[in-house]
């Protein structure tokens, strides 16, 4: 069954950094794209970034390009977002999520003070 953990929100000031991370079992991580998306108070779940089974293909919303990166470790299972420049509207839950599973993790808050 996939398994999804998400760590390593926080609250930080405007123009910090945070890097989230995403333990993944359950599926065969290393053939599977992955996606972080994030829930903001009072909104629908939106898509942020995506990265490819090798990592060697990336795509970001318009929101985050330029100031988040997504990149993977297949030798740990682990999908990581690398956050910086961050904006009081960056403000959300987190959460990642393997391609063509419905399954989500608990998600994790990223919390941005102006």
């Amino acid at each position: 069954q996939v398994q999804l953990v998400e760590s390593g929100g926080g609250l930080v000031q405007a123009g910090g950094s945070l890097r989230l991370s995403c333990a993944a079992s359950g599926f065969t991580f290393s053939r599977t794209s992955m996606n972080w998306y994030r829930q903001a108070p009072g909104k629908e779940r939106e898509f942020a970034a995506t990265i490819n089974p090798t990592g060697s293909s990336t795509y970001y919303a318009e929101s985050v390009k330029g100031r988040f990166t997504i990149s993977r470790d297949n030798a740990k299972n682990t999908v990581y977002l690398q956050m910086n420049s961050l904006k009081p509207e960056d403000t959300a839950v987190y959460y990642c999520k393997a391609t063509g599973s419905a399954n989500w993790g608990q998600g994790t808050q990223v919390t941005v003070s102006p």
